[in-house]
């Protein structure tokens, strides 16, 4: 990548706040945070627990919505809260990755049909989805293990499977929340090496919430959140 062409906006935040109500007393969770990621960005959000990290991600990924503030997003930088439920649904399935602490693959299903199912849903063939999913395993390092369920894979497993799930689509922006909570030292480098690979190779930018102090370096930017903002 050449460094000295400027990267263009891909997501921005301006004066995003969130509170809630414990009967007739507001509570303020995040407290008007402004935030730029550029395309190819790679950017880490830390802080103690409960300072309004999670929430904040939850927002940004339209998974939430704020209770004031605006959230723009890729070229022509619309504001995702302006979307009808159904183009917000389709932006969300379209243009984010999301991967969790828990990486709720479905138990029933085997990694394959689980990397497969996004794709599915979006209208791609049965015959594409697959190919797409056979590559990203393989991609993650898990090609042996197409046809096993989640109850037969470890914990490091599933979360890779998780990961190649949330990328079927080619989203332009992965978020993720704590996914390396739950993973051992082994795993956790599995999986932060994947997503360096997924930002420099596949171009996709990423934004993610974390404890993990190693993890965090990895990123191009480290914010630290503190009561609602960033400190």
């Amino acid at each position: 990548m050449n460094d000295s062409v400027p990267k263009k906006p891909l997501l921005i935040a301006q004066r995003v706040c969130k509170s809630f109500f414990k009967g007739a007393k507001e509570i303020a969770v995040v407290k008007g945070i402004d935030l730029t990621v550029h395309q190819g960005d790679r950017v880490a959000i830390t802080g103690a627990s409960g300072v309004g990290k999670s929430t904040l991600l939850h927002i940004l990924g339209a998974l939430d919505t704020p209770s004031s503030g605006k959230v723009f997003f890729g070229e022509k930088q619309q504001d995702i809260f302006n979307f009808s439920e159904k183009a917000l649904s389709h932006f969300r399935n379209q243009s984010l990755g999301f991967i969790f602490q828990f990486h709720y693959l479905l138990p029933e299903f085997s990694a394959l049909e689980n990397v497969m199912m996004p794709a599915l849903i979006a209208g791609y063939s049965k015959k594409s989805s697959q190919e797409q999913s056979v590559e990203l395993l393989k991609f993650v390092g898990l090609e042996h293990r197409l046809d096993h369920r989640p109850s037969e894979l470890s914990g490091g497993e599933q979360q890779r499977v998780a990961i190649a799930r949330a990328i079927i689509l080619r989203p332009k922006l992965l978020l993720a929340d704590e996914l390396t909570g739950n993973l051992d030292s082994a795993n956790r480098a599995i999986v932060m090496d994947l997503l360096v690979n997924l930002n420099e190779r596949m171009g996709i930018s990423i934004l993610l919430v974390t404890h993990d102090a190693e993890l965090a370096k990895k990123m191009h930017r480290i914010l630290v959140m503190k009561d609602g903002v960033f400190v």
